[in-house]
């Protein structure tokens, strides 16, 4: 069983949850400790009404039944998120959130790759004027708890935004005469083009955990389903496009932003799922590469 506290920004409350782990998970399932002496990591809570943190997601392992919908049932459109779902919340050391510190002097898990992407001195130690620069940024980026802790939320972050102009700049994914859409497991970033232009995205996502990876290479959109519910979780999956067996595209009623990745697709938030939808077709391909840390 893992033991996991939820600090709530702003609000003097300690939440419990104790989670039993899912028959047939590895120990390597569980997110690493955080580098330090802190031993763990907590997230804070995203502002608005309380929902459990979800490290779980509701993906088919097995492909779907395919089948026609209805007009009737195509004409219906998702629910809409819980305000506050997709904020970025990062995951800070538990005695930083317990005390609601102002600024951590603690080393995060990405001070090298957060000093380097903000021009600090690159020596993997959290400094006080680092501290002070990290927080500025959390700031301006709305990341909570802005407490400059160097951690993944932060890192992801900075990725998506070196990404934004030119997400193919390294050339990893094909460029063809027609649409590909492009699954970055390094950087958790996805998006579509055509020939050499973007024409969806980037975004960020949330890719297969270790013991269920988003499978890599060539693949093609077979079934889209905008009203999925998956049998096996008996959850929705809105805006599901399948590409590989029961792995999808789909939006996910939760935060994507997790140490802990999904059991094979690719989560998106909603508002980015239901411009994917628009811009992808049955037929398409689907190109993925790289690796998510952890797996």
């Amino acid at each position: 069983m893992i033991s996991r506290r939820v600090a709530r920004q702003g609000i003097a409350v300690l939440l419990v949850a104790v989670t039993a782990l899912p028959v047939g998970t590895a120990a390597a399932d569980v997110p690493p400790p955080a580098a330090g002496p802190e031993a763990e990591l907590v997230p804070g809570v995203p502002p608005g009404p309380y929902q459990p943190w979800l490290i779980d997601t509701p993906d088919q392992v097995l492909a779907p039944k395919v089948y026609t919908p209805s007009r009737q049932e195509e004409a219906v459109e998702p629910a809409e998120a819980v305000e506050g779902t997709y904020a970025l919340v990062e995951y800070v050391p538990l005695a930083d959130a317990v005390a609601r510190v102002a600024c951590s002097k603690q080393t995060g898990p990405y001070q090298r790759q957060v000093e380097r992407w903000l021009k600090l001195k690159v020596d993997g130690k959290q400094s006080a004027a680092d501290c002070r620069v990290i927080r500025s940024f959390q700031v301006k980026q709305k990341i909570k708890p802005a407490i400059g802790f160097a951690g993944p939320v932060t890192w992801a972050r900075m990725r998506y935004l070196s990404a934004r102009k030119n997400p193919n700049a390294a050339g990893k994914c094909p460029v063809r005469t027609y649409r590909v859409a492009c699954v970055d497991l390094t950087r958790q970033l996805t998006w579509v083009q055509k020939g050499k232009k973007v024409v969806f995205g980037p975004v960020p996502m949330r890719s297969g955990r270790a013991a269920y990876p988003t499978r890599p290479g060539w693949h093609k959109v077979y079934w889209r389903h905008k009203n999925h519910w998956s049998t096996l979780y008996n959850t929705p999956m809105p805006y599901s496009q399948f590409f590989s067996g029961g792995q999808a595209f789909h939006a996910v009623y939760g935060s994507i932003h997790t140490t802990v990745g999904s059991m094979g697709c690719v989560n998106l938030r909603l508002a980015d799922a239901r411009k994917l939808w628009d811009v992808l077709k049955k037929g398409d391909r689907v190109y993925v590469w790289g690796k998510r840390v952890g797996t």
